[in-house]
């Protein structure tokens, strides 16, 4: 039997009472993370203009735009939603299955709720914590052992089309077979390609938003009757066949399935740019502290790491050191390094076209360099960082760190999340005013008693 199906029994079948308590929590922690960073992205670049768009498209009023407020057909409100919540790369990942499970089914289950209505907190905590599962572990499964970057794929677009049909599909009171024809029908739409990291392109956090909007349609598409491919996972032209050559895992993609949950595994983020860069800010932070070193009398920066973090986050040095905008900062080791060592600090206004203007970072940065230590490379798992300063005394400190703040094993606490929310809406020119953000997060704390979550809706758009 193709995993369809029992990704598909899963979602008809499992209910919030099954889940354990932890993962319960995570689900929660996500829920607030991904508001937090959706509505510090709400007037990034590229997030203005699918804005503009979306409205002007117009159509059925069914789902918000957040902040915004207008309403719109689901699937193009939870479009808009996703690019906003990945305009930052500062949303949550799975680091394991290289790809941020947040981005795909919190904008889908927020539009679905709206536009279904009288979702309970329990049955939105139930749908989320079913698509972070799912998502996670078709990225998990994929060429065990090996990294994913190399091969061109960006696994949270490619994955996040079926991911948000069955979330859309649960929050629609589809079957199984509704559910299975969802999922094949957003197969039928998989793409998402790492390119636009290569570039500097804005398409990098427009994928989610891609996907959640094809992953709702596909939903819709099913509820009509419409027929999707049943072994669209394991078939002979399946995602593993035609995506990725037959190299997958089935013990990783259906192991445990429905008593084991991959949310407890998702990470929060700490920084505001790609997961693999942040065991780098770490060790730099450390250094700077411990040490109590100030940037203008570092005499030069080296790093080490693995392969797969070189060839994504470390080269071209040229760029990595000097970027040529801001996306390209949020995909650079030196540049995280450089930041934490000028300001002590990787914060939102660090990783912005006016930070990549600034003399103090790019002074740093100008003394860095970077090399691959092949005892670092460690396949599809996210790769250690090793710093050392040099100081123009002629001193020398080294740092290595294996596990970056955030990590379940090193967690950020309800705590930590709820400092980082307060930091975000506190960036766009746009802000959540106090008493609805005060509010907000009071209804995440106790979102399983949620009676609607319409209710939370309403706190996130405002006139």
């Amino acid at each position: 039997m193709d995993a369809t199906y029992l990704f598909a029994k899963n979602f008809a079948g499992i209910n919030y009472q099954d889940l354990p308590a932890d993962v319960i929590e995570a689900t929660k922690l996500q829920v607030l993370d991904f508001l937090g960073v959706a509505l510090a992205g709400v007037s990034k670049d590229g997030v203005t203009e699918i804005t503009e768009l979306a409205v002007e498209w117009g159509g059925a009023p069914q789902s918000s735009i957040f902040s915004w407020g207008q309403k719109i057909p689901a699937p193009n409100a939870a479009q808009v939603n996703a690019t906003m919540a990945h305009a930052l790369d500062y949303d949550d990942v799975h680091e394991a299955a290289v790809m941020h499970p947040g981005v795909v089914t919190l904008p889908t289950a927020l539009a679905m709720a709206e536009y279904v209505g009288g979702i309970s907190g329990k049955e939105f905590i139930a749908a989320i914590a079913l698509g972070s599962d799912l998502i996670c572990r078709l990225g998990l499964a994929t060429r065990p052992g090996q990294s994913i970057h190399q091969f061109g794929w960006h696994l949270t677009s490619l994955y996040g089309y079926m991911t948000a049909a069955a979330v859309a599909g649960r929050m629609l009171g589809l079957d199984e077979e509704g559910i299975v024809n969802a999922i094949g029908i957003g197969y039928h739409q998989s793409a998402g390609n790492g390119q636009c990291v290569k570039d500097g392109a804005l398409t990098k956090r427009m994928g989610p938003g891609l996907a959640v909007k094809g992953g709702i349609t596909a939903a819709l598409m099913a509820q009509k009757g419409i027929t999707g491919a049943k072994n669209c996972l394991e078939g002979v032209a399946g995602m593993y066949k035609v995506y990725h050559q037959g190299s997958y895992s089935r013990e990783n993609l259906v192991g445990e399935l429905g008593s084991r949950f991959e949310s407890v595994n998702v990470s929060i983020k700490p920084y505001p740019c790609c997961r693999g860069v942040h065991p780098f800010i770490d060790a730099a932070l450390a250094l700077v502290k411990e040490n109590q070193i100030e940037a203008k009398d570092v005499e030069r920066i080296m790093i080490w790491c693995g392969e797969g973090t070189y060839g994504l986050l470390g080269a071209p040095l040229e760029i990595k050191a000097k970027p040529r905008n801001y996306v390209d900062s949020q995909f650079s080791v030196p540049w995280g390094v450089a930041v934490a060592v000028a300001r002590q600090r990787a914060a939102i206004d660090d990783f912005t076209e006016a930070a990549i203007k600034s003399s103090d970072i790019l002074d740093v940065a100008g003394k860095i360099n970077i090399e691959i230590d092949p005892s670092m490379n460690r396949g599809d798992e996210i790769e250690p960082a090793r710093v050392m300063i040099t100081l123009k005394d002629g001193k020398a400190y080294t740092k290595q760190v294996d596990l970056p703040t955030g990590t379940p094993s090193n967690p950020l606490t309800f705590v930590d999340v709820e400092r980082k929310f307060q930091d975000c809406i506190t960036h766009p020119e746009r802000r959540i005013p106090e008493v609805n953000a005060r509010q907000l997060v009071e209804l995440v704390t106790k979102l399983e008693e949620v009676n609607d979550v319409r209710d939370l809706i309403k706190l996130i758009v405002w006139d």
